[in-house]
């Protein structure tokens, strides 16, 4: 991709793809920009996983605050659900070093299949409210630390656990378990953002272009999801998720390829983090 105005129209799309999915579903909408800025630009995993957090900061703040307006965060859990994930995100990084590399996308396979089983279960609601106090703050450090986990771990969390964590543990509404969420990735996302330019891994160029075009097109999205009937936007999540499991299958398979390559780009590749694609 020579030319500088295709260059623009490939981040401009991706930012619109990522901005939609972030405020239609209440992820960040990393898991679609890391593949697509891999696979259209040739960008290496680190600095499209890197670029991917400048991107997802605007689009999370942006989509939490369209909910806020709308009534639909839950603050407290928010601040909960942030507590647990940054304890669970070292834990699933020290996993990472310890379990087999082609077992690893299995593992969050089988994690998929159980919340789609559970949603389909589950009547959809759009009034579920939360009631904060001791067991809800604890199922809460809960989902917030298995999201930390897999992020650590495959490099997925945010919206793909919390959202449906929610619903299916808390019986949350779907709009205020996609607003809640949004707002529990902002600290996430600015934290990691300023650790990564300090390190000089951030293409600021490329994760601004996404993140600003994913930051106007959040709120059309988080329009479009009160738009939609909660049972049609359960069957676009479960497809969603489909989508996700896909490409974390496809890419764990490749690492693992990668690690067992002797040379260059073996085990250095498979070494690469993997997370900042919430």
């Amino acid at each position: 991709m020579n030319s500088r105005a295709a260059r623009l129209l490939v981040l401009v799309a991706i930012g619109i793809a990522a901005g939609v999915l972030s405020g239609l579903f209440g992820v960040g909408g990393g898991v679609i920009v890391v593949p697509a800025l891999m696979a259209f630009l040739h960008v290496d995993q680190r600095s499209a996983s890197a670029s991917s957090l400048v991107a997802i900061a605007p689009a999370a703040v942006v989509g939490a605050i369209t909910y806020a307006v709308q009534g639909e965060v839950h603050w407290l859990a928010a601040l909960t659900l942030a507590v647990g994930s940054v304890v669970g995100a070292p834990i699933g990084a020290r996993m990472l070093r310890a379990i087999s590399l082609r077992v690893l996308p299995w593992i969050f396979v089988g994690f998929i299949v159980v919340v789609l089983v559970s949603l389909f279960a589950n009547t959809p609601s759009r009034e579920g409210t939360v009631h904060f106090g001791l067991v809800e703050a604890l199922v809460l450090l809960g989902i917030g630390l298995l999201s930390g986990v897999l992020s650590g771990l495959v490099g997925v969390g945010g919206g793909v656990v919390i959202v449906p964590g929610m619903e299916l543990a808390l019986g949350a509404g779907d709009l205020l378990a996609k607003g809640t969420s949004l707002l529990t990735m902002v600290p996430t996302t600015v934290s990691g953002t300023v650790a990564n330019l300090r390190k000089g891994a951030v293409d600021l160029r490329v994760g601004l272009t996404v993140g600003i075009t994913a930051a106007v097109c959040s709120p059309a999205g988080a329009l479009l999801a009160r738009a939609v009937d909660p049972q049609v936007a359960t069957w676009l999540f479960a497809g969603f998720l489909v989508v996700v499991a896909v490409i974390v299958v496809r890419r764990g398979l490749r690492t693992a390829r990668a690690a067992a390559t002797p040379g260059p780009g073996g085990l250095e590749g498979a070494a690469e983090d993997p997370t900042g694609t919430r």
